[in-house]
């Protein structure tokens, strides 16, 4: 089959695209979006676009496509994609959604609770000035985690909080069977219906959703109110889930203890950013997710889906349907 891969910019591109190619091998003709050219012809007689991220796409490019078999992103969030208008063009769209990406997320979450809870900004400043023995932290012991929709990397920080002592607190828009909370350990099990109630006694609150008109600042002024001022918020799933100028507020009233960011509602955003100025936010460049592994599984998930669609088989995991959008609401 015919592939046109709409590419990150060179900085960004690695190992991502590579991965991609090397997962695809030979069995199919890749071809490379080139920016300066006329972008109507590039999409002729093409069987399936790969973008990169899910951020190159323009209503052009579908209006431009003819038979296009897949439009496959090479990403979990497909929120920068105009997804009712590639469905209305009849252009099955598929992500790599949130299995492939999971142990990376948890484990860049779990970081941020130890660094909040032990102070780390603390405790560099204190080590810079030669000021050894007096910055006390927390221990996770016996905390409260409250993980606000459960799907894959959600379960995975279950599984890595538990060991630690942590009490699990999970949300989620589906039922999560009493199978499933043996399973990952949780504690409690809510709808979100019980959101407000639940963050009220939580010591970190970990969002682990998509980003859509529903969810779009789900924590703004109101809930951040609802915390307790030792806990800590952890985001590493999109940025505009909080409401920033909320949360900055909150933080500078000294009515949040701390935060652990690796998204932010505007990205690239800026070293300026008021945010980054708290001495007790950890933050990262949105690259919660950026490990070899998540490349290596994300690039076979592209290429198993190009190869299904080339025996005539339906593509996996497409978020151009009703139903998978339903299900995907408080999923990552």
């Amino acid at each position: 089959m015919k592939i046109l891969f709409l590419k990150h910019p060179m900085e960004n591109r690695d190992p991502w695209a590579q991965d991609v190619l090397d997962a695809i091998g030979t069995r199919h003709n890749v071809i490379t979006f080139d920016e300066s050219a006329p972008v109507g012809p590039q999409f002729r007689d093409i069987d399936v676009v790969i973008d990169q991220g899910g951020c190159h796409s323009t209503r052009e490019m579908a209006d431009y496509c003819g038979s296009l078999k897949l439009w496959q992103i090479l990403g979990t969030g497909f929120e920068k994609l105009d997804v009712k208008h590639w469905e209305r063009k009849g252009i099955p769209v598929s992500n790599t959604p949130g299995q492939f990406s999971s142990v990376a997320l948890a484990e860049c979450a779990l970081m941020f609770m130890i660094m909040l809870a032990r102070r780390w900004h603390e405790t560099q400043r204190r080590l810079r000035k030669g000021i050894f023995y007096n910055t006390f932290g927390a221990e996770l012991l016996g905390k409260r985690l409250l993980l606000i929709g459960f799907g894959s990397s959600a379960r995975e920080l279950a599984l890595r909080a538990k060991p630690f002592g942590v009490r699990i607190l999970a949300i989620d828009i589906a039922p999560i069977s009493e199978e499933v909370q043996v399973e990952f350990g949780l504690d409690e099990a809510g709808k979100p219906a019980d959101l407000d109630r639940m963050l009220t006694d939580c010591d970190f609150a970990s969002l682990h959703l998509h980003l859509n008109e529903e969810t779009r600042e789900l924590i703004d002024r109101r809930r951040l109110a609802l915390l307790k001022p030792e806990a800590f918020l952890i985001n590493v799933a999109r940025g505009a889930l909080v409401d920033e100028e909320a949360l900055s507020d909150a933080l500078a009233a000294g009515r949040l203890a701390g935060a652990g960011l690796d998204v932010f509602a505007d990205e690239p955003g800026s070293p300026d950013h008021p945010l980054l100025a708290f001495p007790n936010v950890v933050a990262t460049p949105h690259i919660s997710g950026s490990t070899y592994g998540t490349s290596k599984r994300r690039a076979e998930c592209v290429a198993e889906n190009i190869d299904r669609v080339a025996r005539g088989l339906e593509p996996l995991y497409l978020v151009n349907r009703p139903v998978s959008q339903s299900v995907l609401t408080y999923r990552s």
